[in-house]
């Protein structure tokens, strides 16, 4: 696991990419946190339409599946680059191990929350907390899942937050819960390592190769 502290979207995007890439059978598998300047990203099926009003924050058009979503300060990502052929474990089994990750942290809060078949991602009285988009490439995946912490969530309703008109967001903070965003981060790893059949998941203090702060 390695805690990129806060880092723009195209530069950690692209590390991903690289990783990916040049990864082998005997690379490990790794997991980043990491929390964005502000951005909307868009996913393989969104449609222009989806922006309601960007303002001036930037839109990317990247490679992950679903729709438009907003990333920004406050909010934790957990980018998950495993090899999936190795530990035998599909897309539907790698989305629905980071939703239940993410009902267990906040079950440690005793706040109930769900999944949605129609749209993965996990959600608080029909209100969005945290939403996911997956590539898989070369029996490997990449991108990963975003929870909100404590941010300010204007930017989702300049937008049809994963493609749903008005879709209702929240964050931990709403709900009472008073988390820094990596220690959210970090215990969100701490649920979802067992999920995957890991023992634990322990730091890389160096950063991947060819990554910088911007």
């Amino acid at each position: 696991m390695r805690n990129l502290g806060r880092m723009d979207y195209e530069t950690v995007w692209n590390a991903m990419r690289s990783f990916n890439s040049t990864r082998t059978p005997e690379t490990g598998d790794e997991i980043w946190l990491v929390e964005h300047e502000p951005v909307y990203t868009l996913g393989l099926n969104c449609k222009k339409a989806n922006i309601v009003e960007p303002n001036d924050i930037p839109v990317v058009k990247t490679d992950r599946g679903g729709q438009i979503t907003y990333h920004g300060p406050g909010q934790v990502v957990v980018y998950v680059l495993l090899d999936l052929k190795r530990r035998g474990l599909g897309v539907k089994q790698l989305v629905h191990a980071m939703e239940q990750a993410v009902i267990d942290l906040l079950g440690d809060y005793q706040v109930e929350a769900s999944r949605r078949t129609d749209a993965p991602g996990v959600y608080v009285e029909g209100a969005k907390i945290a939403a996911l988009g997956l590539r898989v490439k070369q029996g490997s995946s990449y991108h990963g899942i975003a929870l909100n912490v404590a941010m300010d969530l204007s930017p989702f309703s300049r937008i049809d937050p994963c493609g749903y008109p008005g879709l209702a967001t929240t964050e931990l903070k709403d709900l009472g819960i008073s988390l820094d965003v990596f220690d959210a981060g970090e215990r969100l790893v701490s649920h979802l390592a067992p999920i995957l059949g890991y023992n634990g998941a322990r730091f890389n203090q160096s950063q991947p190769e060819g990554l910088a702060h911007a």
